[in-house]
């Protein structure tokens, strides 16, 4: 295997951006804060601390970030056994893990939030690693997640692709030299997704499935062979 599909999760292969939206939301309102929901949404794919920044500004109280991230991961939890995947998801990345890609998960998503999203995509056996947010020091937009996730594909950054649906990993794939591929599914529109580098953008992983032949990966594949 001499090249990576590299995989973001929350609305690239399951459609779980707007239940972090509601859980967010809800978060942030006990906590006595009005953020509108369209906020929230565009702030999705950051890691915790991050969106919190982003949302509430560095002049916040952080002793609150704690309380705020548990209460949304417990309104999150209560979908944990309905999350849905998008379609194609596990067929996407079965029939790279056929071709000889290495597939790796780059997500902020970890402990029990990981083993949810992964019994709902159901492709374990076309997954060869997990990258989450334990394993740097800093999430996307910075480049470190992407670098860590082709460290432990074991190839250079010409010989991956990362396909996600957030600004968020379109810069962190640019930042780390490799082609990024946007997806629609997690509501970010597409001209967004192209100015933060996107090489392609696709509908959702059953479209990128349907012309693997002429996308960016197809171009990386013949670099590699």
């Amino acid at each position: 295997m001499d090249r990576a599909a590299l995989f973001d999760v929350d609305g690239t292969l399951t459609d779980t951006n707007y239940l972090h939206v509601v859980a967010w939301w809800e978060a942030l309102r006990q906590a006595g804060h009005q953020v509108p929901m369209h906020s929230v949404h565009r702030a999705i794919g950051l890691p915790g601390e991050d969106l919190l920044d982003h949302l509430l500004g560095d002049d916040r109280d952080p002793a609150q970030d704690d309380r705020l991230s548990a209460a949304h991961h417990t309104l999150y939890a209560t979908f944990f056994d309905r999350l849905p995947a998008l379609a194609s998801a596990a067929d996407l990345m079965r029939t790279l893990a056929g071709s000889g890609w290495r597939v790796v998960l780059v997500t902020s998503a970890k402990g029990s939030e990981l083993s949810a999203l992964c019994r709902a995509i159901d492709a374990d056996d076309a997954i060869a690693e997990t990258s989450t947010s334990d394993d740097v020091e800093e999430g996307k937009p910075a480049p470190e997640p992407v670098r860590h996730a082709l460290r432990l594909a074991q190839v250079p950054p010409e010989r991956a692709v990362f396909v996600g649906d957030t600004v968020w990993d379109m810069k962190a794939a640019t930042r780390a030299r490799v082609t990024a591929v946007g997806l629609l599914c997690g509501g970010i529109p597409r001209a967004d997704l192209e100015e933060a580098g996107a090489a392609a953008v696709y509908r959702d992983p059953a479209d990128l499935l349907a012309h693997l032949a002429d996308s960016p990966l197809a171009a990386v594949s013949a670099r590699a062979g």
